[in-house]
């Protein structure tokens, strides 16, 4: 054989080596229920299971963290019941077959970790090790009062008018004040910073104004810059930009509203650039902080399931982990997708849920499945949903209003309560006040769940906690409609219609917020009256 072909053999073994994936079986142990890597809930998150896991995806086989991050927070990180856990450093597929986790990946064999025998031990071992508490929250009146975002009521029709009207419109009705989000967009295109003076014209005067209510103002972006624009001719001649892959020109890539250009956050002077911006925009104009949105990983590769673009010259994940970073340089910050980023000083938020029934039991399954990944500062969704076309166009005279009332109440006991759709605009006299009543509680107890954060952000635990978590061996490993706030309050609102709800108490003695004492250990029924949000508190 010559020389050249035994070179030539030899570098298609090494190339096939090291493309190959390694797979990993992991045997679940008798009982062992495994939970993460998403904080969507991708069908049944609370726990992961061969029984009825479903792809995203018909056509996807398996979970894959590298392509899609379910519009959500994605980690590398899954953690058993029975005190097990598994990490990587780097995105990886899974699936499960006849109840073992697979696991798929490019760059090692993931071997399960036993860091001790419940949840809690699962969690703390990877916690401590991977992603360990930063010190830090964001800014605490995030946790302490609702927060207001103009989306649903403006869209993109964004101006300083009706943005005012919101705000007067918060206190006419007796709601408290507190972070007040203006949404996409407010500039005169995306990649600028400057208010669009046509609807801001006096955008200072506006935010000195919202902050003499008692408002902190916060505005939206996102990494994209509009490429016909002059922001873009200079990112170009300084190289800040995502390029398509194997070329030197940027990538023009799809995202809702359209085709853009993208900031790259491995380079240190489109950082510096955008960093810029926001700075002129505190100095110049009083803004507290910013909504970063598009955080998704999957804009930058091919395949995605949701954005049909090319490849490009980042990697995706590290791009996104990027973003966070970066974003936490802002204590008033919010996110609503990322990877990584566990247990930093980042508010993340749910994704866009639509009006209805069926998305209000998602809430507590995707705050569960956000806190074992390690995202204890994370938002439901808007009150209501988030989906701007829910609230478009529809008879208001049929609108479900126990609906709203309901999902005010569960974010009521959450880290954080985000209002969008006006309550006072699509409620009446009967329900308005019942979700002015849970954002009044929301504020009562936000010194206790600031309290919470402070203290998640020096040990790394989640504030909103499966029960599982906090009472291992009791049969709650499946239970995704009742959740802790912290170690003190067990809470079970209303995800269904209706006025009654099975409850499941933890071993010991309990007193619900009418007064009521209950034995644990066992399940009652009890009845939930509209104006009703019930939670528990664990007798000494």
């Amino acid at each position: 054989m010559k020389k050249t072909t035994i070179v030539l053999v030899l570098t298609i073994f090494v190339i096939n080596l090291f493309a190959e994936k390694f797979v990993s079986e992991i045997k679940s142990l008798s009982g062992e229920k495994w939970y993460g890597a998403y904080t969507a809930k991708a069908y049944c998150n609370t726990p992961l299971k061969d029984i009825n896991f479903q792809p995203y995806l018909a056509n996807e086989k398996k979970s894959d963290l590298s392509r899609d991050n379910r519009g959500n927070q994605a980690a590398p990180v899954m953690v058993s019941t029975l005190g097990r856990y598994v990490w990587s450093n780097e995105p990886f597929a899974f699936e499960f077959k006849n109840g073992d986790l697979i696991i798929y990946s490019e760059v090692e064999k993931v071997e399960a970790v036993a860091a001790g025998k419940t949840m809690r031990d699962g969690y703390l071992g990877a916690m401590n090790k991977y992603f360990p508490a930063s010190g830090k929250t964001p800014n605490l009146m995030m946790f302490k009062l609702p927060q207001y975002n103009t989306w649903i009521e403006l869209g993109t029709n964004q101006n300083q008018k009706d943005i005012l009207k919101y705000a007067n419109d918060v206190i006419k009705n007796g709601f408290p004040t507190g972070v007040f989000m203006i949404d996409d967009i407010w500039s005169k295109d995306y990649g600028n910073f400057e208010f669009d003076p046509t609807a801001f014209p006096d955008p200072k005067g506006m935010i000195d104004e919202l902050h003499a209510k008692g408002f902190k103002v916060m505005l939206w972006l996102t990494p994209f810059i509009s490429p016909d624009g002059k922001e873009y001719k200079y990112l170009v001649r300084n190289k800040c930009l995502v390029l398509k892959k194997g070329s030197k020109a940027p990538a023009l890539m799809k995202w809702w509203n359209g085709y853009s250009a993208c900031l790259d956050f491995t380079q240190p002077k489109a950082n510096e650039w955008l960093h810029g911006q926001l700075k002129n925009l505190q100095d110049k104009y009083g803004v507290d902080g910013y909504k970063f949105d598009a955080a998704d990983f999957d804009f930058y590769i091919k395949g995605s399931p949701n954005y049909p673009n090319e490849e490009t010259n980042v990697i995706a994940t590290q791009q996104a982990e990027l973003f966070g970073k970066f974003g936490a340089a802002y204590d008033f910050n919010e996110f609503r997708a990322g990877w990584k980023n566990g247990n930093q000083p980042l508010a993340q938020r749910l994704q866009d849920k639509g009006y209805s029934w069926d998305e209000l039991k998602i809430l507590v399954p995707d705050m569960l499945s956000a806190g074992i990944i390690g995202h204890p500062f994370t938002c439901p969704d808007m009150i209501g949903g988030g989906l701007l076309s829910n609230f478009e166009n529809i008879d208001y005279s049929k609108f479900d209003q126990e609906l709203m009332v309901r999902s005010a109440q569960i974010q009521a006991m959450m880290p954080m309560m985000q209002f969008s759709v006006a309550p006072w605009r699509v409620l009446d006299a009967k329900h308005l006040p019942m979700v002015k009543e849970a954002a009044l509680l929301h504020a009562k107890l936000g010194d206790f769940i600031a309290e919470l954060a402070q203290k998640a952000a020096k040990d790394g635990e989640p504030i909103v906690r499966h029960l599982e978590y906090s009472f291992p061996g009791q049969g709650f490993e499946s239970f995704d409609n009742q959740f802790m706030l912290g170690d003190k309050y067990l809470v079970a609102p209303m995800i269904l219609k209706g006025y009654s709800r099975s409850v499941k108490l933890p071993k010991g003695n309990w007193k619900d917020e009418l007064g009521k004492k209950f034995k644990g250990g066992k399940s009652y029924v009890i009845d939930v009256p509209l104006n009703r949000l019930p939670y528990f508190e664990k007798l000494k």
